[in-house]
């Protein structure tokens, strides 16, 4: 949807008038700005890149190759004013339960907040709690790296296993897996999360189980793909010859359901607690984050907070005008809503972040792949876009054909760091040479005239020109951000996540949608839960009420499985 297809978008808002005129003079603007080039808004402000800039938490941001002009941005600023970004940021921070649907405070914040802030919630202190559950976690671990917490057999815990899916495996592995260089001589980090069985056996295949610490990280301990891969990690477990008892020693959990955790055998010295305040997606900052810290250490991870609170300071305390989420999500919402570019590209120029873009992707289309809105009406315009990414230059030979030439336009952010975590040679500035000339090619493209030249250079005839030359045009003005750090480091790396987390939270208040819940999970795994016992023939007739392609489907994979 463009900002055509909502003439009536604002309605049912209290400043519905307001929001309708802002979003005209909106429209406008960007039927004016296409018809000219992202390289002519340079040529119109030779001060652009400077102002279209921003840093923050050790961050800089580029977003000026996009056709957003100063008048354009100082709208976008208006409309996120009038849909109450400011106010809703405060409310945030303060524990407000802005998590309708489900009644709760979104307090991801807190769990990096060690400043010494209140925040209550029903009479405690989110911050306190945070604080004091995450030094009981690095003292664990503590003991853990000392050899004072070793194995039933006597041998240190040199192996973790992080058993979790969704927030629980996407964001502890792509922090463990940024930090490669960060990690502690020795230690070895494996996530397993996928119900297939394949995934499990293929870790458990490389492990000494005296030597490993199982993490069994589940919310409500019950997640169907998580307990089914811990309860097979527990009997490889004791058909390696371990005792039932030795679970307690060689097993944590992350829980905020002490019963299960402890019917499963696990010792409470080895649970960690998080809140309902903590959602999945933005859960590695909590208790989910064991595995991080085991991995890198107790200095290391504490880093990773501060760069995240960093950054969390900035958003709450920098003007809108100056505020790096916020215009990083305002540049969005004009690609979203105000050109109609439904599919965005994160590009990490950095190989130990070959991760993060499925980590965005939940991030993100978890948050705001809503099409209704907190009112229960349809949401006022498009929300998420879909996003994928590759690191470079892997995906430069991948799917950059399309971001240049394909007949839709993606939007994209290009990340890297001045400085490699491991220089060698000129690979780094071959990288960094790559990463600023990608998303210059993006915005100036090549024209028909100067392609022509070139392969009448080369001695092509006009005919064979006039078949290759157009298939060789770059029509350019596809809109990048870029955002730059000077290393990859726990500190940036955690003003870099915070930065997304706070950008998509903004998009979510400007489209009036919920972004901490997620009810499109629910409905799959409800059938799924009624499919289970029809995939072995139980379950009597139920597969008659099936629709005829299920049916068929279940049919042909019991023939094959040798089914009942």
């Amino acid at each position: 949807m463009t900002a055509e297809d909502h003439a009536e978008s604002w309605s049912g808002f209290d400043n519905a008038a307001e929001l309708d005129r802002c979003w005209q003079e909106l429209t406008a603007l960007a039927r004016e700005l296409a018809r000219e080039s992202i390289a002519d808004r340079f040529a119109d402000d030779p001060e652009r890149a400077e102002s279209f800039s921003i840093e923050a938490a050790g961050l800089l941001l580029d977003y000026s190759k996009s056709r957003i002009s100063r008048s354009a941005r100082d709208t976008l600023l208006r409309l996120a004013e009038l849909r109450g970004v400011p106010d809703a940021t405060q409310a945030m921070f303060r524990g407000d339960r802005i998590n309708e649907s489900e009644n709760r405070p979104v307090l991801h914040t807190a769990l990096r907040d060690r400043s010494g802030r209140t925040v209550l919630v029903d009479g405690e202190d989110a911050c306190a709690l945070a604080r004091a559950e995450c030094d009981r976690m690095l003292a664990f671990v503590r003991r853990v790296h000392a050899d004072e917490h070793r194995g039933a057999t006597g041998e240190p815990l040199d192996t973790v296993v992080n058993i979790g899916i969704g927030g629980s495996d996407l964001g502890p592995q792509m922090v463990v897996e940024a930090l490669r260089p960060y990690g502690l001589k020795g230690r070895r980090t494996f996530f397993v999360s996928n119900v297939d069985g394949q995934h499990l056996g293929d870790v458990l295949d490389q492990l000494d189980p005296a030597r490993t610490l199982f993490i069994v990280a589940s919310k409500t301990f019950t997640t169907q793909e998580t307990m089914t891969n811990a309860a097979s990690a527990v009997d490889w477990f004791l058909a390696s010859g371990m005792a039932r008892e030795d679970i307690a020693t060689h097993f944590a959990a992350l829980s905020t359901n002490s019963e299960a955790v402890q019917n499963f055998g696990i010792a409470p010295d080895n649970t960690f607690a998080f809140w309902d305040w903590v959602g999945g997606r933005y859960s590695l900052w909590s208790a989910i984050g064991l595995s991080i810290a085991l991995h890198v250490g107790a200095d290391a991870f504490l880093e990773l907070l501060q760069g995240a609170y960093a950054m969390d300071r900035h958003f709450a305390e920098a003007p809108m005008t100056q505020n790096a989420p916020v215009l990083l999500a305002l540049v969005g919402i004009w690609h979203r809503n105000l050109e109609g570019i439904g599919v965005h590209a994160v590009l990490p120029y950095d190989q130990h972040l070959h991760r993060l873009p499925a980590y965005l992707q939940q991030a993100d289309m978890e948050s705001n792949g809503k099409a209704v809105a907190r009112s229960g009406r349809p949401a006022p315009l498009a929300t998420g876009p879909v996003l994928f990414g590759e690191p470079g230059t892997n995906g430069q030979h991948a799917f950059y054909q399309l971001l240049h030439q394909g007949s839709d336009k993606v939007a994209a952010d290009f990340i890297v760091a001045a400085r490699s975590q491991r220089e060698m040679g000129d690979h780094h500035a071959r990288l960094l040479a790559n990463a600023l000339a990608q998303p210059r090619a993006l915005m100036n493209g090549k024209a028909l005239e100067r392609v022509n030249d070139e392969l009448r250079a080369a001695g092509l005839d006009e005919q064979a020109i006039a078949v290759l030359g157009p298939q060789k045009v770059f029509p350019g003005s596809r809109p990048s951000n870029t955002i730059l750090m000077e290393r990859l480091t726990p500190h940036s790396l955690g003003a870099l996540i915070a930065l997304y987390e706070h950008k998509i939270f903004v998009q979510g208040v400007i489209w009036g949608i919920n972004s901490f819940d997620q009810w499109g999970v629910e409905l799959g795994k409800e059938l799924a839960r009624e499919l289970l016992p029809l995939i072995d023939g139980e379950g009597g007739d139920a597969a008659a009420s099936l629709d005829p392609s299920t049916r068929r489907l279940l049919s042909w994979i019991r023939a094959r499985r040798g089914a009942r």
